[in-house]
């Protein structure tokens, strides 16, 4: 039991009263509100054809994810470019940390811009405007003539990567049917695998500044395909033009049978007056809400400040696990290893990998528990590492010529992560925290962990050197994946299949989750507390 969690049965008989009457009133709202949509659901088509105008939607609207794959990834190929004895733009060691790394620093600052933009002007025309930074920082990255030159573009490639892909989320999540938002919505990580692999593959052909100027094309094209699908409903009914969101849910739903027992209705109708139902409750809530104040109080709450605490820490054994390092410097890594393989082909590899990986990962996070796929996808990542890194010692040393086992081991890391530490830190924020407080906590969440992010990038040059070359930073790494299987073991609750109430009830009472021995109070029991602390106080 959480000592500071008990606190919340100090309240006096009318403050329990008030409460329970509040709680009940939401959540009939919320039955209401579930049931009518319910109702809607029924009656979605539930055939390819009509799913077809929301597939097509929400592959156009994701697709600027393709330019951030490459923006992440094209660090792996510029710096060995950089280093080579002909290039024409020299670094050093630390410049060409600041290269790869700054642009990771950039996408939670403009994040901050990127929210404000996609409320005002609308989740599509931001991906829109997304396009003019990206090609700016392409064009400066393709022409520099000196190392800050190089940085300011990447800097803001890393504006363009915020403004591009957070809205297209927000946009999928509200055009994409209930039972198909999930699978609609791994279009992102897809893209962003599929530029991973562009990227590879066009440093291993081409010079940097060609890939470069050949990037413009891929932000442009979002630009041109997103004039061709509609706005999001949501979205145009928050600003009152109620006629476009009826041409957009139009088109949304333009397979879609009509619903009998509505008065012959389309569809579209339907849906239309339920947004409508919806808007008005949201705003209700926003009146009713208390603001910034009330949700920094949520978030000093045990429900709020634990979630926080334990993302947090599993972010940063996230990053120095060696994920995003490997991506950020997978050309340059692959030469050190010491396969004798072409760091391009094997970097190409690994993207493919990643990107195969991407697809499987939706029907893995739908099937199986999140806390079992970090943990035995963390053991398996420290296993694989700790090979890659002793036969990596070993080809050094020349004690062996299986050149290809680093390869094979390495593979077997990303696939691993693929499924656990690299994807499900990022999805349990939707999982863990209250309503209330969601988007602030998210916010501070992934700002956090793209500023660990960007350490762990930074480092990449200090841990090789600490550690006394890539084997024993492979060691390292396999190391930090057996701390962030015990730090999920000892305090990451499941979240799959949990019902929120019960996810909030175990981080009221509860600070360890050890071995799945859930050790919290339930909900119905500390209702019959509260009922027989009512008769105390009666009596």
């Amino acid at each position: 039991m959480d000592a500071i969690g008990g606190s919340c049965y100090s309240l006096n008989i009318l403050e329990n009263e008030k409460k329970i009457r509040e709680e009940k009133e939401r959540e009939d709202k919320f039955n209401e509100t579930v049931g009518s949509r319910g109702s809607i659901s029924r009656y979605e088509g539930k055939s390819f054809k009509t799913l077809l105008p929301q597939m097509l939607a929400a592959a156009i609207g994701a697709l600027f994810h393709v330019v951030v794959g490459i923006s992440f990834a094209y660090s792996a190929i510029l710096l060995p470019q950089l280093n080579a004895e002909d290039s024409d733009l020299k670094i050093t060691k630390d410049q060409g940390s600041w290269i790869a790394s700054v642009v990771t620093i950039t996408i939670p600052v403009s994040g901050i811009t990127c929210g404000f933009l996609m409320d005002s002007i609308g989740r599509l025309n931001t991906v829109k405007l997304a396009m003019i930074p990206a090609v700016v920082g392409w064009i400066i990255i393709a022409t520099s003539k000196s190392v800050l030159m190089m940085i300011i573009g990447r800097i803001i490639t890393g504006f363009a990567a915020a403004w591009g892909t957070s809205p297209a989320m927000v946009y999928i999540t509200e055009i994409a049917r209930a039972d198909m938002r999930g699978s609609l919505m791994s279009f992102a990580p897809a893209y962003t695998s599929l530029g991973v692999v562009l990227a590879y593959f066009e440093g291993w052909l081409m010079n940097w500044r060609t890939v470069a100027w050949v990037c413009l094309v891929y932000a442009i094209l979002p630009f041109i395909l997103v004039m061709f699908i509609p706005e999001s409903p949501a979205w145009l009914i928050a600003k009152g033009r109620n006629e476009q969101a009826k041409k957009s849910i139009n088109w949304l739903n333009k397979y879609q049978p009509r619903v009998p027992s509505k008065n012959d209705q389309t569809f579209a109708q339907v849906q239309f007056e339920y947004l409508i139902r919806e808007h008005e409750e949201k705003e209700k809530a926003k009146i009713n809400s208390g603001g910034f104040v009330a949700r920094v109080k949520q978030l000093l709450k045990p429900t709020g400040y634990k979630p926080l605490l334990i993302l947090l820490g599993l972010f940063v054994f996230q990053q120095f696990s060696g994920i995003y390092i490997t991506l950020f410097y997978s050309v340059n890594f692959f030469q050190e290893v010491g396969s004798g393989l072409d760091p391009y082909f094997v970097s190409i590899l690994i993207g493919g990998v990643r990107f195969l990986m991407s697809i499987i990962n939706t029907y893995m996070l739908k099937t199986f528990g999140r806390r079992t796929l970090i943990i035995y996808g963390s053991l398996a990542m420290a296993v694989c590492m700790f090979v890659s890194g002793l036969y990596t010692y070993w080809i050094k040393d020349g004690v062996t010529t299986l050149n290809w086992v680093p390869v094979v081991a390495i593979l077997l890391y990303v696939v691993t992560s693929m499924v656990g530490l690299l994807s499900i830190p990022w999805t349990m924020t939707a999982e863990l925290f209250p309503i209330e407080i969601r988007g602030m906590a998210h916010s501070i969440v992934y700002s956090t962990a793209y500023f660990i992010m960007f350490l762990s990038i930074q480092s990449y040059n200090t841990l090789k050197e600490t550690f006394n070359g890539v084997a024993g930073l492979q060691w390292f790494f396999a190391v930090t994946s057996l701390a962030g299987l015990v730090y999920a073991y000892i305090l990451l609750p499941e979240a799959h299949g949990i019902k929120l109430a019960e996810i909030q009830e175990y981080f009221m009472y509860n600070s360890v989750y050890i071995g799945g021995r859930k050790t919290k109070k339930s909900v119905e029991r500390r209702n019959e507390e509260q009922k027989e602390e009512l008769m105390k106080n009666n009596v």
